[in-house]
């Protein structure tokens, strides 16, 4: 069947890193084989126009970091591949780990000075829990950095996870003289120039019969010998079920922006990486090859087009065949949807789709009607699980600084807060909003949007608060004697939900005592 065939091309993962590892570029370099640009930009310049394709917004282009997950896919050698390019920096983790649930494999990518650093840790737990394939990138092997040796030991330990090299580096930084692919046995020689990406490649089948002195030398070649040889010896032959089911780890040596071993990457990804998988819903487990449509929000983007203010719900595609036009279940709201120009990404661009398969992510108008996390079917009730929110950690008083422009901040606060990177809180004693974040870097991308995309000034005022806490209680005499004591720290949040606004950990843990019927809640999501 058409349909079958088109779910086994699919290609669905995630690039993560610590920040600055070269993650952005590497998604560039990628897109650059696939023919999906022309040119790859430069991340970090100010003096060009030219932005990375992954980082659209302005602020990532002024700050050279990407602070929203971003979605492309493009066609390579018949495969239709989607990645998900994930912030870096810790303060937007949340939009990552979201982004994880949409991935079934993921490329990390560490740099070989800095080697693993606490991000990629926290990242890599993530994925290890979902028992998610992970591809290792060793980058900026243009730069002299750590031993290759100590350097996979590092990863194994940091990481706790095996890993077996598939490719190996001749020489480093200046001495750089190319990569030998253990996985297709074919020398690449470097060229150290950016836009040349491989100067010349050789079959090579046997590293130990084969004369390479004319390619690398006779003291390269002797010590690639030994340390290959080593390889061999000390890491487990690689095994593609063994990736697949998580157990082991395949690792590559490039420089991203060098465009050196990004297609060795890239082949070695399509031989190996999985193909759409199954996705435990509340009710049961939801194969890719399923007849009937289904799928899960996972992102949601305000104002990804300044010119038009539209918001998009970026939907994973589990099972079946999404189709334009059709009606589908929102299975929060009960009630039957139609989509008359669902899109499919190259970052900010857009074109119209008909159809979209498993693998494939969707990008959805939204007018108000999606959460995180919201299912979309053909009728049936599913939930898919593994959505995580999060609890508010720090906390700011915002306020209007142009009393011409109120309309303008309230529209820019409320598509804001959808995405799900802040949340917001009303104080019942004075009306008062109070945006609540993870990170102190989201009130500064929060200001920013505001200012140049809905031309509004938002201004913070800092307030000390220990945590946000949802509550309800199936005894209403108490919850009503609570809200009215502790009406000073009572909000409601942006669905008129009860929000207990506590100032340290003993005064909840007194409140809890007194009042036992009512139920604290830590994150915004919790089970009815």
């Amino acid at each position: 069947m058409a349909r079958l065939k088109e779910i086994d091309r699919r290609k669905t993962f995630a690039i993560i890193s610590h920040p600055d590892a070269g993650k952005t570029t590497l998604t560039e370099k990628l897109l650059l084989y696939g023919g999906a640009i022309k040119t790859a930009g430069a991340v970090k310049s100010n003096k060009i126009n030219r932005g990375a394709t992954s980082d659209f917004m302005e602020i990532e282009r002024q700050r050279g970091i990407s602070v929203a997950s971003s979605v492309m896919g493009f066609e390579y050698r018949n495969f239709k591949i989607n990645i998900l390019d994930t912030p870096g920096h810790q303060d937007f983790a949340e939009d990552t780990f979201r982004t994880l649930t949409a991935a079934d494999s993921v490329i990390v990518v560490v740099d070989v000075a800095k080697g693993v650093e606490k991000q990629t840790e926290k990242l890599v737990k993530v994925c290890k829990m979902r028992k998610t394939p992970i591809m290792v990138f060793i980058n900026k092997l243009d730069r002299t950095g750590k031993d290759a040796f100590d350097l996979l030991d590092e990863i194994e330990q940091k990481l706790d996870i095996k890993v077996r090299p598939l490719s190996w580096p001749i020489g480093m930084g200046p001495h750089l003289q190319g990569v030998y692919s253990i996985y297709r046995k074919e020398l690449d020689l470097y060229s150290g120039s950016v836009t040349d990406r491989v100067e010349e490649k050789v079959n090579i089948q046997d590293i130990f019969n084969e004369d390479m002195t004319e390619y690398i030398g006779e003291d390269a070649q002797d010590t690639l010998r030994e340390e290959v040889e080593l390889v061999e010896s000390v890491y487990p032959e690689f095994n593609r079920d063994t990736y697949l089911a998580g157990d082991i780890s395949p690792v590559f040596f490039g420089s991203a922006i060098n465009s050196f071993g990004v297609q060795e990457l890239l082949d070695c990804f399509l031989d190996i990486a999985p193909k759409p998988q199954p996705k435990q819903a509340e009710e049961r487990l939801v194969e890719p090859q399923e007849e009937k449509f289904s799928g899960f929000v996972f992102k949601i983007h305000a104002n990804i087009d300044p010119r038009h203010r539209n918001r998009i719900a970026f939907v994973k595609v589990v099972s079946g065949k999404f189709q334009r036009n059709t009606n589908y279940k929102h299975i929060r709201l009960d009630k039957n949807m139609k989509f008359s120009s669902p899109t499919a990404f190259m970052a900010a661009k857009k074109d119209i789709i008909e159809v979209a398969y498993p693998g494939d992510i969707v990008g959805l108008h939204d007018s108000g009607n999606f959460k995180i996390g919201d299912t979309l079917t053909e009728g049936e009730t599913l939930h898919y699980k593994g959505i995580p929110s999060f609890a508010p950690e720090l906390f700011n008083y915002i306020e209007n600084g142009d009393p011409m422009k109120s309309k303008q901040l309230a529209k820019g606060i409320d598509q804001l807060m959808d995405e799900g990177v802040a949340q917001l809180f009303i104080r019942k004693l004075n009306g008062r909003k109070i945006i609540g974040t993870v990170g102190a870097l989201q009130f500064e991308v929060i200001q920013h949007r505001l200012k140049h995309e809905y031309n509004a000034t938002g201004l913070y005022e800092p307030i000390q608060l220990y945590k946000a806490c949802w509550i309800t209680s199936t005894n209403k005499e108490q919850l009503k004697e609570f809200i009215s004591l502790k009406s000073r720290s009572m909000a409601l949040d942006k669905f008129g939900r009860n929000v207990f606004l506590a100032d340290s950990a003993f005064t909840i843990q007194m409140a809890e005592q007194k009042f036992p019927d009512i139920v604290f809640h830590y994150t915004s999501e919790w089970e009815d």
